[in-house]
């Protein structure tokens, strides 16, 4: 089977993916996403998944035999991307606007296979809930620098996840890696999913 490789540094897709059985090869594909500009958010993640999924391709540290995943997420609020904030003040900002309130979590996934040369790429949309946290839980998230690392300012498996009161659709998305998307990817890539977990 093929080496499965991720370009992304993202530590939560690689232990969601890891947990899901995979052991993937960590390649960061070092894309500057400011690069992208004036589409809609769903296709701001696809594409910016396309560009991390392409950057890494070449690499010579990426065996001739692989399939490499590129992703990235935006939370979508009144029609705009959020991705990570630039600085604390963002985020408590971000998170004013966001409590009490319903965003959609936009992961676009691209994945190449190297000895095809075939991508595919899709966009998974996960609906997410947030509590109606005051001020001082706000200034005491922020104050972690976890909000600081992640797309829409917030996680469901650290921190955040108090502020989180429902999720419709794949939880795993909102991680940053959808799972029942990537294995249809890897299907219609000719592929196993169940032939890629390590055994």
């Amino acid at each position: 089977m093929p080496t499965f490789v991720l370009a992304s540094a993202s530590p939560a897709r690689l232990a969601t993916l890891r947990n899901a059985g995979l052991d993937p090869q960590v390649v960061v594909s070092g894309v500057d996403e400011s690069q992208v500009v004036g589409v809609p958010p769903a296709e701001l993640a696809l594409r910016l998944a396309e560009l991390k999924c392409a950057a890494v391709v070449d690499r010579p540290e990426v065996p001739a035999d692989a399939l490499v995943l590129g992703c990235d997420s935006v939370l979508e609020l009144d029609g705009e991307a959020l991705g990570k904030p630039a600085d604390a003040d963002e985020a408590v900002a971000r998170w004013r606007s966001m409590r009490g309130r319903t965003g959609v979590l936009r992961t676009g996934h691209a994945l190449h296979d190297t000895a095809s040369g075939r991508t595919v790429a899709a966009t998974a949309s996960t609906t997410v809930h947030f509590a109606d946290v005051g001020d001082e839980e706000v200034a005491a998230y922020v104050a972690t620098g976890e909000p600081l690392h992640v797309a829409g300012a917030f996680t469901v498996d650290g921190l955040g996840g108090a502020f989180v009161t429902g999720i419709e659709g794949d939880h795993h998305n909102v991680v940053g890696v959808s799972l029942p998307l990537l294995r249809t990817l890897v299907t219609d890539l000719g592929h196993s999913w169940t032939g890629l977990w390590s055994r």
